[in-house]
This record gives C-alpha cells, sequence and structure tokens, in this order.
C-alpha cells in the first residue's frame, strides 16, 4: 500500500513569505492551477480516498484529486499547519522586529517552546501521529493524505521514526507529492519519493508567481 503525502497548492501568504499557520488562507490562481496539475499528475497513482487538513487551502487541493478520481475527500482534525500564534501574518522580519527574544528562545528550542500563543513541535507531532494512526486504522488500499509545509514533514518524521533520514533538512514544496510504501503486515513505512512536482513543469513560473 502506498501513502502519498501531498502539501497544498499555493497562497497569496506563501508569495508574500507571510507565516500562515492556522490562519484559514485560500488557494490563489496559481495555487488553484497548481492543484489541477497535481490531480493530473495523481492519476497514475491511484487512490482510495483522500485525507486533508480542515484548512480550505488544503482542503481545497484535496477536492482536486477526489474529483479526478471519483474518490471520497475527508477533512482530518489534526493535520493542520502548526499553530504559529500571535507570529502568524507575520514575515521572518517582522518576528525578528518583534519578538527578538521569543524568537531565539524557538529557535534555540523549537520541540519544547513554542511561538506566543501557538504550537511547539512535540505538540504538533503529538497530533499528527493521532491523525495518521486515525487514517491508517480505516485505509482500505493507498490514499493521499493533503497537509501542509511543516506538517508535512512531521508526517514524514512520524512514519519513518524507526528509519530516520540523516541528511539535509526535508523541505517540501507547494503541490508537492512524497510517496511512502507501506507494508501493514511488517508496520514497515519506506520512502521512495520526495516532493516530486514534476507534474507541475509544463508551468515553470507557478514558483514565480
Amino acid at each position: 500500500m502506498k501513502l502519498y503525502l501531498i502539501r497544498h497548492g499555493q497562497t497569496d501568504w506563501n508569495v508574500a513569505g507571510r507565516i500562515q499557520g492556522s490562519t484559514d488562507i485560500p488557494l490563489n490562481e496559481t495555487g488553484r492551477r497548481q492543484a489541477e496539475r497535481l490531480a493530473k499528475g495523481m492519476e497514475r497513482r491511484p487512490v482510495k480516498k483522500v485525507f486533508t487538513s480542515t484548512l480550505s487551502r488544503a482542503y481545497e487541493t484535496g477536492l482536486a484529486i477526489g474529483k479526478s478520481q471519483n474518490v471520497p475527500v475527508e477533512q482530518m482534525k489534526g493535520l493542520e499547519e502548526v499553530g504559529y500564534g500571535v507570529w502568524e501574518g507575520m514575515t521572518m522580519d517582522e518576528i525578528q522586529e518583534k519578538y527578538p527574544k521569543e524568537l531565539e528562545l524557538w529557535y534555540n528550542s523549537p520541540v519544547d517552546v513554542a511561538p506566543p500563543q501557538g504550537e511547539s513541535q512535540m505538540q504538533v507531532y503529538g497530533r499528527c501521529g493521532r491523525a495518521l494512526e486515525a487514517i491508517l486504522a480505516q485505509a482500505e488500499g493507498d490514499v493521499a493524505v493533503v497537509s501542509h509545509g511543516a506538517t508535512v514533514v512531521f508526517l514524514l518524521e512520524y512514519l519513518l521514526r524507526d528509519n530516520p533520514r540523516e541528511d539535509e533538512d526535508i523541505i517540501v514544496g507547494n503541490a508537492s507529492i512524497s510517496t511512502i510504501d507501506w507494508d501493514p503486515s511488517a508496520g514497515k513505512f519506506t520512502l521512495t519519493q520526495l516532493n516530486d512536482r514534476s507534474h507541475l513543469e509544463q508551468n515553470v513560473d507557478f514558483d514565480h508567481k
């Protein structure tokens, strides 16, 4: 069985470099085109069901896949982006200017320290794990999970916790697909493809609009 971990399409805040977190920012026009390309790219990766974050940018991206493959799309609580609290809507430069001490603490210990009114990495890892276990418990075939940039990384880390990656930090782009092979009988997860965006190549300007 396969799990396809997917990041939502582009938003205006992605373009502006603003922290989105739990703020419900919709796809922009480029993001909607990316979702269409993503759905086309997923046609060779048929799934039985699509699970998405409850935030609209992920749900709309997932709906494109569900419509293309005529499969159900379910919003799953716990797949939302990291909550960045009062930093949401700001750029990193603005955060550095307004919250320098809090930012330094967070940089030095993000596992335990949360942004003001936000979530720590430990909290996010916990809820991502619970959401994944709920998905795995009901999976009856290959599934797609549509979430967010930071959250996809936590989902990967949770699934690969018995065989963690030791190379560079994982970064996934908008509308990317990362593929996990899952052997339910052995409880084994193997990453076979990371951050595939080849389905967007016909629109090479996606990253810049």
